[in-house]
């Protein structure tokens, strides 16, 4: 059978496996543009798991991608912060309920695996979307299209890009964009945790002098865990018997959750954050992790990425409306003025708080324990603390 010629030109092409990219490439091709995605086949072995907020599970509702993974997805319903720092400014616990916004629950926590499979089946079922199964080797930009190749010679034109392909991006690397980058004296341990007693949907993060121990609820009596250490510490734990690493999490949660067994294989990696110094370049946007990178706290990183998202399709919309190029600069500017203030403002957020429980300087840990205090004490101000934590600018608008 001979293969099946593809367009001379597409309206957008979408460069990254990752769930950045495959949820792009959906949400455009279900919008009616033509659609051409670059994703490689990802590797299998990932027991990482992520949390996604309600504005998230929407996008994937609309995408018809949620119903077939919500059951193996666990709900939000509390955030409890625990200070567990040992020092002598030390702030009260503070327990966030989605109750108080009058909702169900403030999301679902879930594999990575599992939400990655669904995205590539449905990705190959889009009768819309062109799936190229191969990486972008280079990528020329003109004046009227981006004409992207692959190592086995296959040459796509489009006329807008959406770089996806992560923090070492080739589409924003051949763009010129800079990038500022920083890394932290820290390393996640991350796995996942069989435990003896219900969690309760409820997520439970200690702060301690290291960075965050988070144990975030999955299906049954399971939890994900963030360790947050040294890279010595990192090290350490890692060179445990799992008997041993066993004992000593569940030393550090308290036995909150009584005894644990380990469900996955421990991963490790070194945090660091990124931003690039722009979003567009000359027929091309950037989302994900292409445009800002920063530590596993308060399940920004995925759920920044999907607003990135959100924020294409409708500025996209609008311009088709209009008959406009998608690759116009005039509508790519459009979309860089509503994603820099979210992307900076979310990136400065978990960088200070990163950065307040490294510090043994009094006065910032006494400042943290002040907003912590607050928080746990002022019903408005938790409150609007926990819809900007999902959505940003909610607490400017009114909750029923």
């Amino acid at each position: 059978m001979a293969k099946k010629k593809l367009p001379d030109l597409f309206d957008i092409a979408i460069v990254g496996g990752g769930p950045s990219g495959r949820i792009a490439a959906l949400a455009l091709a279900r919008e009616g543009f033509s659609c051409v995605l670059f994703a490689p086949e990802a590797p299998r072995a990932d027991g990482r798991t992520t949390a996604l907020w309600r504005q998230s599970i929407e996008l994937l509702r609309q995408l018809g991608v949620w119903a077939d993974i919500e059951t193996r997805a666990a709900p939000l319903k509390k955030m409890r912060m625990i200070d567990a720092t040992g020092r002598l400014v030390r702030a009260p616990e503070v327990t966030f309920d989605c109750a108080e916004l009058d909702m169900e629950e403030f999301g679902f926590n879930i594999l990575n695996s599992d939400l990655n499979l669904e995205l590539e089946k449905r990705c190959a079922s889009e009768p819309t979307l062109t799936v190229v199964a191969e990486s972008v080797q280079s990528v020329e930009y003109g004046e009227d299209r981006v004409r992207l190749s692959t190592a086995t010679d296959k040459v796509v034109s489009a006329r807008l890009a959406v770089a996806a392909d992560g923090r070492q991006s080739l589409l924003r690397e051949s763009a010129a964009i800079d990038v500022k980058r920083w890394s932290y004296p820290q390393v996640a341990v991350v796995l996942n945790l069989e435990h003896r007693l219900p969690h309760q949907d409820v997520s439970t993060e200690f702060h301690t002098a290291t960075g965050p121990f988070t144990l975030v609820p999955l299906p049954g009596r399971k939890s994900a865990l963030v360790c947050v250490e040294t890279a010595e510490g990192a090290a350490r734990l890692l060179a445990l018997a799992p008997e041993a690493l066993e004992l000593e999490l569940e030393h550090r949660a308290h036995s909150l959750l009584g005894a644990f067994r380990l469900a996955s294989e421990p991963q490790s990696f070194p945090l660091s954050g990124m931003t690039a110094g722009k979003l567009v370049g000359q027929r091309l946007v950037l989302v994900g992790e292409t445009a800002h990178v920063f530590p596993p706290i308060g399940a920004q990183g995925l759920n920044l990425s999907l607003r990135d998202i959100l924020d294409l399709r409708t500025v996209l919309k609008s311009a088709r409306a209009k008959d406009a190029d998608p690759g116009a600069a005039t509508v790519l500017s459009a979309y860089e003025n509503r994603r820099l203030g979210d992307v900076r403002t979310r990136t400065n957020a978990v960088d200070l708080l990163n950065r307040s429980l490294l510090t043994a300087f009094l006065p910032v840990q006494a400042a943290r324990s002040t907003g912590l205090y607050l928080a746990g004490k002022i019903g408005p101000f938790r409150r609007m603390l926990m819809r900007e934590g999902m959505t940003p600018g909610s607490s400017f608008r009114p909750v029923r």
